[in-house]
């Protein structure tokens, strides 16, 4: 491939100008006149959509309504999260634990919702680990983190978790390549030695259709370039997957200018189907690894945590009919599949057009063998034989692209803050609008799927200068939404977001809300700590471990009042909420715990590990304000030297005359 010069940014500022003649001269005036009418959902109405948006940095995911914006839900994924207790009671520990050990945080980038023949079946959402490798399922019914797996042979699982048309498989690819950390591989190499020892991988992790369930079907050894983002194919492309790759240099320092240098990179073409029949053929190779898969119960209420010591690989080096590149300009990012399966979009960062490929001309292009060459064993398809076109002078620094379902595209430019709605078929520009500021990723309403609902576009921003309140140094991260039911885009609303939002994907709430689950049914509760009811409720001393069996109920715990407790115990507090109304969850904390509290649905049990530091009385009580009495939800734990012969004991409602002790029971 040939070389070529940087973009000469030192032209950016006219060209920009050129781009926005027309723009609005100031954020504000890009609101139009009916923006509130058509966002505002009077009190007590609902949204339209669900708006389930990946944290970023936070590691976790949130949940607002569209149009209005408004904030349901910060689901917790892969970070701790002291407001419910995720990753610090003893039940949600596993779900956090890797082959490095536990691993409490990490950056999720990218959503992708569980479909069926295309189109949103409003089961799962799945959420990718970006840090240290892994993918999350969390259920659409109860709108909790259900599995995580990590993926094994990885390093940044940047292009992941998107879905086959059938949710088949969710895929992992390696942003950066490494040394592979296999069982008996070499992984002590220098770092200037990238071209001969990294490499890269995409894992296919197949999903149970019925359970949801996760696990790594198999794996592709590819070589050592930078996988970035992913689309599953749909309709007559529906059997293959489609990759963007950069640095085909194999720069290891200084990416930004050595990873830049050649004229085009590619994007992969990867025949899943064939890949699943060598696989069941007995065509890979098992190697060795180490790596976590957590899943957790709604009956027992538990997480466990299983290590899993072997993936099988396929080499498309033996393997011919697998994979084939497409040279795709510049450092390409965006990958995306329109509705009806044709076409697939290569957004180079660095590039000043929007390259369209053609399927049907990639399966001709194979037929035929055109090829220009081979890049380290792997065939590469001339660029002209599988280009359906190129969008001219879109703008500055494309990066994704979403689909409306009426023919046309939608892609967001990060340097030239702006969408830009384009024709697939006739490659034309036909509108632009302004971001506030920087926009990274961007959502319609089932813009990956073959039936958009294209009412609204949103965009997600990375800079808000002006937009709000300063808060400091740091100012929230923001989503603007956009009417895109007519022929020009109209600004409607900005929001704030949670973290840093990257992708998110939107879903009509009438294939979500009926589903929701209101309670746990008490008598399905099948955790080994359970308290079904009041008369159950205990205190049990095994060696230096108390386990309390507690109750909550508006508005008092079972018990409330413990001693016997010695300083170098233990203490397990198994609380059980009784309640079986809609929203009446109940929260514990004791004081000094060092982790945080418990919040306890309906129908569930949930444990917090107390090891007391000193001797005393400590308060035990509610934080989730439950009721008028909610103060009154309290109670006490007594704490004793070591070696005190105070006689475990334990009550609740007992109040016993001056001077006489309570009776034990």
């Amino acid at each position: 491939m040939k070389r070529n010069s940087l973009m000469n940014y030192a032209t950016l500022p006219l060209f920009l100008v050129a781009l926005h003649g027309c723009a609005p001269k100031n954020p504000t005036q890009a609101i139009t006149g009916d923006a509130a009418e058509k966002v505002y959902v009077a009190p007590g109405k609902h949204d339209e959509f669900y708006n389930i948006v990946s944290g970023g940095f936070s590691g976790q995911v949130t949940v607002y309504g569209l149009p209005s914006g408004r904030l349901f839900r910060q689901i917790p994924v892969f970070s701790q999260h002291p407001e419910s207790g995720w990753g610090y009671s003893e039940e949600t520990k596993p779900m956090l634990m890797t082959s490095h050990g536990f691993a409490p945080w990490d950056d999720s980038h990218h959503i992708a919702l569980s479909t069926t023949n295309g189109e949103h079946d409003g089961k799962w959402a799945f959420v990718n680990g970006n840090n240290t490798p892994r993918i999350a399922r969390i259920s659409l019914k109860t709108f909790r983190t259900e599995e995580i797996i990590e993926i094994p042979n990885a390093s940044g699982n940047h292009s992941s978790p998107f879905l086959t048309e059938n949710s088949e498989y969710a895929i992992a690819g390696t942003r950066f390549s490494f040394p592979l950390d296999y069982t008996g591989a070499n992984t002590d190499v220098a770092i200037n030695s990238y071209k001969e020892n990294f490499k890269g991988t995409v894992s296919f992790v197949a999903i149970n259709k019925e359970t949801g369930n996760m696990n790594i079907a198999f794996q592709l050894l590819l070589p050592g370039i930078n996988f970035d983002l992913s689309r599953g194919g749909r309709g007559p492309s529906r059997d293959w997957f489609f990759f963007s790759c950069y640095n085909t240099e194999q720069a290891n320092t200084l990416l930004e200018v050595n990873a830049s240098q050649k004229d085009k990179d590619f994007i992969m073409a990867v025949n899943w189907k064939k890949c699943e029949e060598y696989a069941k053929a007995g065509k890979g190779k098992m190697l060795g690894v180490k790596y976590a898969h957590n899943t957790y119960s709604d009956e027992t209420h538990s997480a466990t945590s299983t290590i899993i010591k072997e993936v099988l690989t396929l080499d498309p080096k033996e393997l011919k009919d697998l994979i084939y590149f497409m040279p795709c300009p510049k450092s390409p990012h965006g990958c995306d599949v329109d509705p009806t399966g044709k076409y697939i979009v290569g957004s180079g960062k660095l590039a000043a057009i929007i390259p369209v490929f053609s399927f049907d001309k990639i399966i001709k292009a194979i037929g035929d063998k055109n090829f220009e060459g081979e890049y380290d064993g792997i065939p590469v398809l001339k660029y002209d034989a599988v280009l359906h076109g190129e969008v001219k002078k879109p703008g500055l620094g494309p990066l994704h692209t979403e689909f409306d379902g009426k023919g046309f595209a939608y892609t967001s430019f990060f340097v030239s803050s702006e969408i830009v709605k384009w024709d697939i078929e006739k490659l034309t520009v036909v509108d632009r609008v302004p971001t506030y500021y920087s926009i990274g990723h961007l959502c319609i309403p089932g813009g990956p799927t073959v039936k958009p609902h294209g009412k609204y576009v949103i965009a997600y921003n990375k800079i808000t200068k002006d937009r709000y309140l300063p808060t400091g140094p740091e100012l929230t991260q923001s989503a603007q939404l956009y009417d895109i039911s007519g022929e020009k885009m109209k600004l409607l609303l900005d929001f704030p977001t949670i973290g840093e939002p990257h992708y998110a994907e939107a879903i009509p709430a009438t294939l979500v809300a009926p589903n929701s689950l209101k309670i746990f049914k008490i008598e399905d509760n099948k955790h080994a700590y359970v308290t079904k009811s009041e008369k159950d409720a205990r205190v049990v001393r095994e060696g230096n471990k108390i386990h309390v069996y507690m109750t909550s109920m508006r508005s008092h715990f079972v018990p409330d009042n413990i001693e016997g407790i010695r300083l170098g115990d233990e203490v397990y507090f198994h609380v059980t909420n009784l309640e079986q109304d809609w929203d009446v969850p109940h929260g514990f904390a004791v004081k000094g715990a060092g982790n945080a509290e418990l919040l306890i649905m309906p129908g569930e049990t949930a444990t917090l590990k107390w090891v007391p530091d000193r001797v005393g009385v400590q308060a035990i009580y509610c934080t989730d304000f439950c009721s008028a009495l909610h103060q009154e939800m309290q109670g006490y734990a007594r704490v004793s030297p070591a070696g005190s012969s105070t006689p475990l004991k334990w009550s609740t409602g007992e109040t016993p005359e001056a001077g006489l002790p309570a009776a034990s029971k």
